[in-house]
């Protein structure tokens, strides 16, 4: 692929990656992308690099441009690996001497990563870089999603370099918000729900501050992604939105099955729920990536969790989702637990006790039938539906 001059003298020349279906278990469809920036001026910044195997992908670009060689320093907005990862052969292609500004947390991260050597140049929240006739302004932006990361603003052109904040996993013919309209907002939501959900209240004290400080933004290129030039505001009302963490009306059951027992409980429970007039889906934890289901959590007011009772303990899918789902720290949820069993039944409870440990507030007594549910138990998994929908909607 060839460079994408985004505006005059500024230049997209990170690496598209097609084929990358896992991102440390977070399901990625339909790949992603690692996404750096070149920018002409007296002085040539590149802002990010990528992941070290798609160097030779930024330097082609970068080559296309300018002789690498000029580019007289780099800004690393996070250091995480996908994004850090190819900046020690980038140097060498450069100059190891040449400055690197960071953060300070940017400083011990990279440090730790690397080999001593190269030319770290920490900067201060606000602190500004010349270019010659642009200014770089350096925003720490620490939790959004690692203690490192910062945004970069250049502030002539009104650009916000925005690191992992505001992009999506997403590779596709369509680079920026215009080209892909609505059909980017489920892929942003996804990769809010997955990295940036347990620091919410973090990211709406920085938004708060970014909108206090009243800075025109006419362009947000991300890290990941399509960058918005159409309507930059739109992934930020978005993320004002998101970070409320106001559920939807909707009902989500996560369960697995064995034998197919807890499969038939999940199914009469959802039929209750729907009864209500409540928007509920069933999800299988064998068959669904447990990245798209904290997406459809995200946006659930209930969490009916269902799990048969394997030696005595959890069945290992639901365990995997719950771990994940805790991890994110969900607020304003209601929760209830569910599962059959063969001997001793103790999957239910665990199940609630997991909720009520990530903050559910429970609305029902754990509900478990010994083995095959008959026609009086699956009523009863009806009725049950019905209860959590009549709570649900007096909530």
């Amino acid at each position: 692929m060839r460079p994408i001059e985004i505006a005059k003298g500024i230049y997209e020349v990170g690496a598209v990656d097609w084929n990358v279906r896992d991102f440390h278990g977070y399901s990625t469809e339909k790949g992603s992308t690692y996404n750096a920036f070149l920018i002409v001026d007296e002085k040539i910044a590149l802002i990010d690099t990528v992941k070290k195997e798609f160097v030779g992908e930024l330097l082609r670009k970068v080559s296309k441009i300018v002789d690498p060689k000029k580019i007289d320093l780099v800004i690393s907005n996070h250091t995480e690996m996908d994004h850090s990862g190819g900046l020690p052969a980038v140097m060498e292609a450069i100059g190891k001497d040449k400055p690197i500004y960071c953060s300070k947390m940017g400083l011990k991260d990279l440090s730790r990563h690397f080999a001593p050597g190269l030319n770290y140049c920490p900067v201060e929240d606000g602190e500004e870089l010349s270019l010659g006739q642009r200014t770089v302004k350096f925003m720490e932006t620490r939790m959004v999603h690692w203690p490192d990361s910062m945004f970069s603003y250049l502030v002539e052109d009104q650009i916000l370099f925005s690191s992992d904040g505001f992009g999506q996993h997403y590779a596709g013919p369509e680079r920026f918000d215009d080209e892909i309209g609505d059909a980017i907002m489920p892929f942003a939501k996804k990769y809010f729900a997955n990295i940036l959900w347990l620091y919410a209240p973090l990211i709406k004290n920085l938004i708060d501050k970014v909108v206090k400080m009243n800075l025109p933004i006419k362009m947000i290129c991300p890290d990941h992604g399509i960058m918005w030039r159409q309507d930059p505001l739109k992934i930020v009302a978005a993320y004002q939105e998101w970070c409320r963490q106001e559920p939807g009306d909707q009902a989500l059951v996560i369960y697995d099955t064995m034998w197919h027992s807890t499969e038939a409980m999940a199914e009469a429970i959802v039929a209750g729920l729907q009864a209500e007039g409540i928007r509920a889906e069933p999800m299988n934890a064998r068959n669904t990536h447990r990245s798209d289901i904290i997406t459809a959590a995200f946006d659930a007011k209930a969490l009916i969790v269902g799990s048969p009772t394997l030696n005595n303990g959890l069945f290992p899918t639901l365990a995997d989702v719950l771990t994940y789902l805790k991890g994110l720290k969900p607020k304003n949820r209601l929760g209830a637990a569910f599962g059959s069993y063969g001997w001793s039944g103790e999957a239910p409870k665990l199940v609630h006790d997991e909720l009520v440990a990530m903050g559910c507030r429970m609305v029902e007594d754990p509900l478990k039938v010994l083995f095959v549910p008959d026609e009086a138990a699956l009523e009863a998994c009806f009725e049950y539906g019905r209860r959590i929908g009549q709570t649900m909607q007096q909530a």
